[in-house]
């Protein structure tokens, strides 16, 4: 009986495999103290003494079973409920609350290794013409889109976030501002190459951190000059933060 709360705990921690290994040597241990005349349900008839032991293994294996799978329904749920939390409904991307999240943590690691990090701003051009013009489902089809590439240019480390309407920043840790430069041309290139109509173009800026502002917002700042630059250039090419 002693073991019970341990069974609970294994359950409740560790999920249904855990639980049922930790059942599984019980079980051996119960069965070997039983056998040889020890433990609370040994009796003077060894088989009245194994049918105690069964019964209450019978109970503690379900009651395991069922806690684990309790336990792993309300992780489930609290991992649901926390990705709600952190990704915008629309594309999956994570959303500000995640991207100010991402920013503190990559400022406070440049505290511990000074290793710079950059973030790309992108904003979808002519996201308003495509919804006045083809409808609101296709301007969402066209921000994921735009989302889809974002994932498929980042990286493990790297934070892709809708930060806007029409709006979006990549964080890059590690990574140096002609380094960002490429991963935003590559972007803007795939994009545009695309064959899906209508046809999407994406405007860029660049800002490194901590050379370009000390936190998001001074970042932003900087990059939305960059954008600002290469939106009004209505080329291709990217600028530097000035």
């Amino acid at each position: 009986y002693l073991c019970f709360p341990f069974l609970v705990w294994a359950a409740s921690r560790f999920g249904r495999r855990k639980a049922a290994t930790a059942t599984c040597l019980l079980a051996i241990v119960a069965t070997w103290g039983t056998v040889n005349g020890y433990g609370p349900f040994a009796r003077s008839s060894q088989n009245t003494s194994l049918l105690l032991l069964q019964s209450f293994m019978a109970i503690v294996a379900v009651t395991s079973m069922v806690l684990a799978a309790e336990s792993t329904a309300h992780k489930h749920a609290e991992d649901h409920v926390r990705q709600l939390a952190e990704s915008d409904p629309l594309t999956g991307l994570a959303n500000y609350r995640r991207l100010v999240e991402a920013i503190d943590f990559e400022i406070k690691r440049y505290g511990r290794s000074q290793s710079p990090f950059a973030i790309v701003l992108l904003d979808l051009d002519h996201l308003k013409r495509i919804n006045d013009t083809r409808g609101h489902l296709v301007g969402s089809r066209a921000l994921c889109r735009l989302a889809d590439i974002l994932r498929l240019h980042s990286r493990e480390i790297d934070v892709a976030a809708r930060y806007g309407g029409d709006e979006f920043v990549l964080i890059l840790p590690e990574t140096n501002t002609q380094s960002a430069l490429v991963v935003a041309q590559r972007i803007s290139d795939r994009l545009r190459n695309e064959t899906e109509d209508p046809p999407l173009s994406v405007s860029t800026g660049v800002a490194l951190y901590p050379f370009d502002g000390q936190n998001l917002d001074e970042l932003l700042v900087a990059a939305d000059r960059s954008l600002y630059r290469d939106k009004s250039s209505a080329r291709s090419k990217l600028h530097l933060p000035l």
